[in-house]
Order: structure tokens, then C-alpha cells, then sequence
């Protein structure tokens, strides 16, 4: 690897070379591009962009970043000072990286043989300070994150872990390998996330809260492997109506209030409750295989 301006991009893209005759007095390459003279590159003079690597026109690094080999990165987005993106790792558009990011690092696993597995990120996710993010363990899965997500400070996404889309990870948190966390999640400071969990869609942990089983749609997780209730302000604001979020509570109620056998639940519930939005919940809880959260209350 060398320092450069612009080692490479994406095939019809621009390249170039950073020289003295192009750098402004902040230490970044600026460069018009052929195509569109609006377009410029942004690259500071001291990141180091491996020659192979491929950015868009459009792309800005920050000082002392590190872009390796077989990254890619999509339109729009910004690395900032000391990030490093590695791996086979391929980005979207309009992604931010703060300080510190290390994005697509190899899994800790120690199964793990030094294979080119992959991390695919989508578009408008924002990675804050010191964000670790690490690929696969397995050439034939990728870690995947999606787009309009946004993952704070120290937090660590683990390998072969899917993120879906409009997700918040609060500061510290923490979700090892072979999570899936599916829409609208939001997961609080210092939270743990146990191998192989799935969170369902609009459900919410309170911080410091820790789970090692399944965390089931629209709930709130609390304490560990605890359920406290619906996120009904999460509901709200993602539109459910006041019918739908009565229906859910009768239906939480059901499932997880009555300290009876879940499958008779289950069984009842099949014939009571029909709504699209209802089912997501019922379809979590059938197709569960590590156990799920449970209601914190009924044990006190």
C-alpha cells in the first residue's frame, strides 16, 4: 500500500494521483472530475487508500484513514480520521464513518481460517466513534448491515450478524456473531446480545439489559431475558393505530401475561388474531428455536 489521493474507483469513475499542485492548505487532494466539474475528490494526503482499492468520485477520507485492498465504497460517503475499512467489504451511498471506525475486520471466531468472507453495507447508515464492525466467518454467508441505520459510539456488531434497516445501537452496546435484528430496533446503551438471538421488528432494550434468547416483535426487553411490556411510544411512531396497538396488547396479554402453556396460547391466538401485524408476532414466536424472552413480571 502507498499514500495516494485516489488509488482507483469504481469502473467509470475517476482516477487520479494526489500531487502538491492539487492539495488545498487543509491537506486534501481536490480534483475536478472529467465527467462533471462539480464532482471533486476529497482525500487527505496522509490517508493511505491501497491501489486496488475502488471509491466513488464522490468519496471524502479523512486524515490518517486506512482503505484496504477489496473494500468498496458507494457514492457520497464519508471516512473520517483513523477509520479503517478492510476486508471484502462493499459499501452503498451516503454512509458515514466517525473517528475510529474499524469496519470489516476479520470475526473473532476461532473457527475462523483466514478466508475472504464478505460485510455488505447499504446506504444513509452513520458509524460513530470507534464502531467495530466485523465480516463473516463463513464464505458463504456476509455480515450485513442495511441502510438508515445508525450505530453509536464503542458499539460492536459481530461476524455473520444481520442488521436490517432503520435501527438505532446505542453507545456500548454489544451483539455477537449471528444476531439478526430486524426493523426499527432499538437497542440501548451497554446492551448484550447473545450468539444466534433474533430481535424482532419495533422491539426495544432498555439499557443495560441482556438477552440470550429471542426477543419477540413490538416487546421491551428488560433485566435478562425479560419482557416488560409492548413499545407502544415505538408503535406510535411508526404509525400503528390505536386499534392495532389494543389488539397487540390483548394479544401480549395472551401469549405472555397468563403464565400458561404457550402453545395453548399459540393455539388460541391462531384463531383470535389475523391481522398482518399481529401475525409478524405470532410467526416470531412459532419459528423461535432458542426460547423466548418472557415476561419479568409473572416471576415477582
Amino acid at each position: 500500500m502507498r499514500r495516494a489521493a485516489l488509488a482507483a474507483v469504481k469502473p467509470g469513475g475517476i482516477s487520479t494521483r494526489g500531487s502538491s499542485r492539487n492539495r488545498n492548505k487543509n491537506g486534501f487532494y481536490e480534483r475536478a472530475g472529467p465527467l462533471d466539474p462539480t464532482l471533486f475528490l476529497m482525500i487527505h494526503s496522509t490517508a493511505i487508500v491501497h491501489p486496488r482499492a475502488q471509491l466513488d468520485a464522490t468519496v471524502e477520507v479523512g486524515p490518517y484513514a486506512v482503505i484496504d485492498e477489496h473494500v468498496v465504497i458507494g457514492p457520497g460517503c464519508v471516512i473520517g480520521p483513523h477509520a479503517h475499512l478492510t476486508g471484502h467489504t462493499r459499501i452503498g451511498s451516503h454512509n458515514r464513518f466517525h473517528t475510529g471506525c474499524v469496519i470489516g475486520d476479520a470475526p473473532q471466531d476461532l473457527k475462523y481460517g483466514g478466508e475472504p468472507t464478505g460485510l455488505l453495507i447499504g446506504d444513509h447508515n452513520v458509524f460513530r466513534e470507534h464502531v467495530t464492525v466485523h465480516r463473516a466467518s463463513k464464505i458463504t454467508e456476509a455480515t450485513t448491515i442495511g441502510s438508515h441505520n445508525f450505530l453509536m459510539a464503542h458499539c460492536h456488531v459481530g461476524h455473520n450478524t444481520r442488521l436490517a434497516n432503520h435501527i438505532i445501537i446505542a453507545n456500548g452496546a454489544l451483539l455477537a456473531g449471528h444476531v439478526i435484528v430486524n426493523d426499527r430496533v432499538f437497542i440501548s446503551g451497554n446492551c448484550l446480545v447473545h450468539q444466534f438471538v433474533r430481535l424482532g421488528t419495533l422491539a426495544l432494550m432498555q439499557g443495560g439489559s441482556a438477552i440470550s434468547q429471542d426477543l419477540p416483535p413490538y416487546t421491551i426487553a428488560r433485566g435478562d431475558n425479560g419482557i416488560c411490556g409492548l413499545n407502544l411510544v415505538g408503535l406510535r411512531r411508526a404509525g400503528f393505530t390505536a386499534e392495532q396497538r389494543l389488539r397487540l396488547k390483548r394479544l401480549y396479554r395472551l401469549l405472555f401475561g397468563g403464565g400458561g402453556q404457550l402453545q395453548t396460547a399459540l393455539a388460541q391466538a391462531d384463531r383470535e388474531f389475523t391481522h398482518d401485524v399481529e401475525r409478524v408476532l405470532l410467526d416470531f414466536v412459532k419459528s423461535s428455536q432458542r426460547g423466548l424472552c418472557r415476561d419479568s413480571r409473572q416471576n415477582t
